[in-house]
C-alpha cells in the first residue's frame, strides 16, 4: 500500500485517463444525440439510479443552465407516478454503465409507446438499453479508481464529462452568450456583472452634483459636499460638460492657490476632458475603468454629451460587482 498521496495520484490518473479515452468513442452517435437535443421541443428529462442518479442531476442542472430546459427524473419513482411529467415532445437521456439496471430498462415499453426519444449513456454497447436507444453513447472505462474496482468512480466522472460536451455543444450551436448565462444567475456574482448597468447605479437628477463655469469655488465646495460624491460636474449652458472638479482638485487648489482659491470659479480649477462611460455600458466596465485610473468617479454624458449621471466606485461596490 502506498502513500496517501499515491493513493490519490493513481485516483486521478485513472479518471483523467477515461476522459481523455472518450475522444476516441466520439462518433455519429454523439452527433445525433445533439441533434435529437436541439432539435424537441420539449425538455430534456435526465434519469439514472445511485451514483448515475447523482451525475444525471448535475447534467439536467448544467443543460438548464446553458439554455437547454432539463430536469432530473428519478427512475423509480418514474415507474409511480412520475412518467406523468413525460410527453412526447421531450428526449429522455438514461445513464447506466450496465446498461441493464431494473429501474430504467422498466421504462422502456413507455417510451416506445409515446415515441418519447431515448439517449443512453452506458458503459456497455451491447446492453439493453444502448440497444433500445435512438443514440447510444459509449461511456465505458478501462477500469474504476478504486482499489476493489467495483465502486463508480471513473465511470461516472466518465459521463458526467460526456455530459458536460453535449451541453456545451447544445449552447455553442444554440449561440448562447455570457449575457444569457447571466439572466439564468440573476442572484449570482457573475449575473450582477453581467446585468447591472451604469443607467442601474448612476445618481441623475437632484442627486447629481452640477456647477456651472462661473461658478464661484465657495458655492461649488457646497455643491460637492452636499451630493456627498467627492465630485461634481462642470456643464455650460446647453448642459455639455465641461470639465469635474473633485476633493482632489479642492485640496490641490487651496494648496497653489491659497485663500484665493475660493474667489476663483470652478471653469478656472476644472480638470477638462474628465473621464465618462455610457449609460447603457455594463457597472463591471465602469469598475475596470476606475481602477485602471485610479479614480473614484465617472461622468455619464448623454449621446450629445450633456451631463445626465455620475456613477460613483461605493455604489459599484455596494451592488457586489468587483
Amino acid at each position: 500500500m502506498g502513500s496517501i498521496i499515491d493513493i490519490a495520484k493513481k485516483v486521478l490518473t485513472i479518471e483523467a485517463d477515461a476522459v481523455s479515452a472518450l475522444k476516441e468513442k466520439l462518433d455519429s452517435g454523439f452527433e445525433k444525440a445533439v441533434d435529437i437535443i436541439f432539435s424537441s421541443r420539449g425538455r430534456v428529462i435526465v434519469t439514472g439510479m445511485g451514483k448515475s442518479g447523482l451525475v444525471g442531476k448535475k447534467i439536467a442542472a448544467t443543460m438548464s443552465s446553458t439554455g437547454t430546459p432539463a430536469f432530473f427524473m428519478h427512475p423509480a419513482e418514474a415507474g409511480h407516478g412520475d412518467l406523468g411529467m413525460v410527453t412526447s415532445d421531450d428526449v429522455i437521456i438514461a445513464i447506466s454503465n450496465s446498461g441493464e439496471t431494473e429501474e430504467i430498462i422498466r421504462l422502456l415499453p413507455f417510451l416506445e409507446r409515446f415515441n418519447v426519444r431515448l439517449i443512453s449513456f452506458s458503459g456497455n454497447t451491447g446492453s439493453t438499453l444502448a440497444k433500445a436507444a435512438d443514440a447510444a453513447i459509449d461511456v465505458s472505462v478501462v477500469e474504476e479508481a478504486c482499489s476493489l474496482g467495483i465502486v463508480p468512480t471513473a465511470s461516472t466522472t466518465a459521463a458526467m464529462a460526456m455530459g458536460d460536451a453535449i451541453a456545451v455543444a447544445l449552447l455553442t450551436r444554440r449561440g448562447f452568450k455570457m449575457e444569457d448565462f447571466a439572466s439564468f444567475h440573476p442572484g449570482g456574482s457573475l449575473g450582477k456583472k453581467l446585468l447591472i448597468r451604469v443607467k442601474d447605479l448612476m445618481h441623475t437628477g437632484d442627486a447629481l452634483p452640477l456647477v456651472a463655469p462661473e461658478t464661484s469655488m465657495t458655492a461649488a465646495v457646497m455643491e460637492i459636499s452636499g451630493k456627498r460624491l467627492g465630485i461634481a460636474l462642470v456643464a455650460g449652458s446647453d448642459m455639455k460638460i465641461l470639465g469635474i472638479l473633485t476633493d482632489g482638485d479642492l485640496r490641490r487648489g487651496i494648496e497653489k492657490w491659497g485663500k484665493s482659491f475660493f474667489d476663483m470659479t470652478a471653469g478656472e480649477v476644472m480638470t477638462r476632458n474628465p473621464k465618462t462611460i455610457a449609460e447603457h455600458e455594463l457597472a463591471a466596465k465602469a469598475l475596470a475603468i476606475m481602477e485602471e485610473k485610479s479614480i473614484t468617479s465617472l461622468a455619464v454624458p448623454d449621446a450629445e454629451g450633456k451631463a445626465k449621471g455620475i456613477i460613483h466606485l461605493h455604489d459599484i461596490l455596494r451592488k457586489g460587482i468587483a
